[in-house]
């Protein structure tokens, strides 16, 4: 049995906006979510700025007890969660439900790396004796879809997915597998992160992987612009409501689009660099496409993985010209990382959502920043502004560390708008 497996919820919390609309409407515009570090002192930092969340009130979606005992990671997916719950009209149809075809799958590529940075110090500081009982679950990185499971009574699949910046891409890919085949009849599905950390960025600024920017930092990320120099550390979350097609529409739920394909690879090459040509990527591509029973010539828009790091932009182009041949040139190719920054293990729910709402308004962002055409990124990246286009098919690449390929293919829903 293989069951259509649709959209019918979306949640957003991002360095854009704090909600699907917010966000959206950064991203037409062409808003930067980059400006100096607040969450700590980053004086002593090599970079100093970053893509921080927002004016973010968790009690929209969870009591002052909660808070206490949650990690920022777990309050953003719950945050974004609740708005996705909200918009697919899924408590209504919660009553009617079998638990047990109820399930959730949560990405995140680090979990609750605040909590661990505060406990530790505070261990340091004041010996073992203070580090809080609610350390060990406010840090593990599947307490977000634990947390969900309880609160919506999702008794079906349930874990987190940790494959660095590919979490949550494989979150959506392995609930989608589980509403195709008919083990769950919904799925809540997304990736979250809030790795804006002093460690954290010390770490990835070490191994030269952030851009320096600091003078400028809302025109440090640049994807596919000859001077890149490093990605821009993120965070955020993003949920959807993953639906089979007859449950969908035996309890009438509006349908944003539907999830078409999933394809996965592995590098087997370096801990970070991507291999050369982008082999493993194009594997993923290509196994989506076969999945999705779509053509390359089909698809009009790509979301890219686009870091803005030297490497990946142009290997993911060599990538995508190896796939699409001369078709290449026709799609647009865009990366919302431009404005977002990359919100690791959170940017495929992201840009999976994000994908979703280019299919129903038929908008495509801009990528930010461009300043000069490099001669290895020749395709359209979307530089000049937003772009009017009818997008049937929009595919969702993600890329991590170690060597994790994710792509994901999702399609236009008629009359969704």
């Amino acid at each position: 049995m293989r069951r259509r497996v649709v959209i019918t919820g979306l949640g957003l919390v991002t360095p854009v906006g704090n909600d699907v609309e917010s966000t959206w409407d950064s991203l037409v515009g062409g808003r930067s979510g980059a400006g100096p570090i607040t969450l700590f002192d980053a004086a002593d930092q090599d970079v100093r700025f970053a893509c921080e969340v927002k004016d973010f009130d968790p009690t929209v979606a969870m009591d002052r007890k909660e808070l206490k005992r949650s990690d920022r990671f777990v309050q953003f997916s719950l945050a974004t969660t609740d708005q996705a719950v909200r918009a697919a009209r899924l408590e209504q149809a919660l009553p009617a439900l079998p638990q047990e075809r109820f399930g959730v799958i949560v990405g995140s590529g680090i979990g609750g790396l605040m909590t661990l940075e505060d406990q530790h110090l505070r261990m340091l500081e004041r010996g073992p004796g203070r580090v809080s009982p609610f350390f060990i679950p406010m840090f593990i990185a599947d307490m977000a879809a634990g947390l969900i499971s309880m609160r919506y009574g999702a008794r079906g699949p349930n874990y987190a997915t940790v494959s660095a910046c590919s979490s949550s891409a494989h979150a959506l890919g392995l609930a989608y597998r589980s509403v195709r085949s008919g083990e769950a009849d919904v799925m809540i599905a997304g990736g979250t992160e809030a790795t804006i950390t002093p460690l954290c960025l010390a770490g990835f600024a070490s191994m030269k992987a952030l851009s320096t920017r600091n003078d400028d930092p809302a025109t440090a990320s640049r994807p596919f612009d000859l001077y890149r120099d490093g990605f821009v550390l993120g965070e955020g979350a993003a949920t959807l409501v993953l639906e089979s097609l007859e449950h969908a529409q035996g309890r009438g739920a509006p349908i944003l689009a539907e999830l078409l394909g999933f394809g996965q690879s592995a590098d087997a090459y370096h801990i970070t660099a991507p291999a050369p040509e982008g082999a493993g990527a194009q594997v993923a591509i290509r196994n989506a496409l076969a999945d999705a029973e779509t053509a390359a010539g089909d698809i009009d828009y790509i979301n890219a993985h686009g870091t803005s790091t030297p490497h990946n932009d142009a290997t993911e182009t060599a990538a995508i010209k190896h796939v699409f041949g001369e078709h290449a040139y026709d799609l647009v190719v865009g990366s919302t990382k431009s404005m977002t920054g990359h919100t690791l293990g959170a940017a495929g729910a992201v840009e999976g959502a994000i994908c979703a709402l280019i299919c129903q308004r038929g908008i495509i962002p801009p990528t930010i920043n461009f300043e000069a055409a490099d001669p290895e990124c020749d395709l359209d990246y979307a530089h000049q502004g937003p772009v009017q286009r009818d997008v049937k098919v929009a595919i969702s690449n993600s890329f991590g560390f170690g060597g994790h390929n994710v792509t994901l293919v999702i399609r236009q829903w008629p009359g969704s708008e």
